[in-house]
């Protein structure tokens, strides 16, 4: 499910690369929840019960998309 998390602990941003969907940023994210993520058994079930539906997101602005469906 998660390809690769990276986070700004000065700007509370944590950017998560799905393998299906693509890249999003999530917001006012506290550092110790990016810690759990890095520990977790299951980092997908760890998104979905700790971070999905709880933090402000959006897709990465920088991500550009190609093809019909752009």
């Amino acid at each position: 499910m998660i390809d690769r998390a990276a986070f700004d602990d000065d700007a509370r941003m944590l950017t998560i690369s799905f393998r299906q969907t693509g890249k999003y940023v999530y917001y006012d994210v506290p550092g110790i929840i990016f810690e759990e993520l890095c520990k977790a058994r299951s980092a997908g079930a760890f998104f979905n019960q700790e971070i999905k539906g709880r933090y402000p997101c959006r897709r990465d602005p920088a991500r550009r998309r190609f093809g019909p469906n752009a």
